[in-house]
């Protein structure tokens, strides 16, 4: 009867791997592969089941010597004899650590796999700086994403958003909202786009705010671009109309949007 301790030194030389890469495998440290092979200690449930799905065995035959139930024509099948099925999954996580994440953490495979880490890569990761399908942390990089700027299709930031919907302090995409906004449909405090919609000023094709400056526009004060040209408007009055309206506005935005009528 092969021993479990056997059949795992066997499997893994076969595959070509060394502890190290198992152990990275299957998310344990190398000393803990080498103590199973030595027969010191066995795998927890959740571990021996990695196992068994890596290697293409059934639980029973890998534990117990008893018949491969992954194939009838694999029944005893001694570990030079088993076909192995690819793993489809791979990870990574640096030793080096930063409050207390790891500073590099890639898990990526087939299914849902989860990285934590300074930079994280995976099918949901968690980070400073995150890039997967759902990236939540700093500056985040995905399909949909969450963080202090995010760069995604669905993109939520607290200070920058960019993507096809974006929502933000500052938000750029195809649809924008935020307090600044920026895209084909914007909307605002300050909007600025296709069809620009803002509480306070909006500039665009279509403008409709308290301020408002486009070809059609709708608002307390309106200003009509002509002939598809903003230089047309004159900027000494819009400038005067801002400053009286909202004296309080951030002087680096006011510059942006005089920049625009120069």
């Amino acid at each position: 009867m092969m021993e479990f301790a056997e059949k795992l030194q066997g499997y893994r030389r076969q595959m070509g791997m060394s502890q190290e890469k198992l152990a990275e495998m299957i998310g344990v440290s190398r000393q803990a592969v080498s103590k199973w092979e030595s027969g010191q200690t066995y795998p927890e449930m959740d571990k021996m089941l990695s196992l068994s799905r890596l290697f293409g065995v059934s639980l029973d035959h890998l534990v117990m010597d008893g018949p491969n139930l992954e194939g009838a024509d694999r029944a005893t099948a001694a570990p030079e004899r088993v076909e192995h099925r690819p793993a489809y999954r791979y990870e990574y996580k640096s030793r080096t650590t930063c409050f207390g994440l790891p500073l590099v953490h890639i898990n990526l495979g087939r299914g849902i796999y989860v990285a934590k880490g300074i930079i994280a890569v995976g099918t949901v990761a968690f980070g400073v700086l995150p890039v997967g399908i759902i990236a939540i942390g700093g500056l985040c990089f995905g399909a949909v994403s969450l963080g202090l700027i995010s760069l995604a299709g669905l993109a939520l930031g607290l200070l920058l958003a960019v993507g096809g919907l974006a929502c933000g302090a500052l938000a750029i995409g195809g649809v924008a909202v935020g307090l600044a906004a920026v895209g084909g449909l914007a909307l605002g405090l300050y909007s600025f786009g296709g069809c620009a919609v803002a509480s306070h000023i909006a500039i665009g094709g279509y403008a409709s705010g308290h301020i408002a400056v486009g070809d059609s526009v709708h608002g307390a004060y309106t200003w009509a671009v002509e002939n598809g040209s903003f230089g047309s408007i004159p900027g000494d009055e819009l400038k005067e109309a801002i400053n009286r309206e909202y004296p309080r506005l951030w002087k680096p935005l006011l510059h942006v949007i005089l920049f625009i009528f120069k």
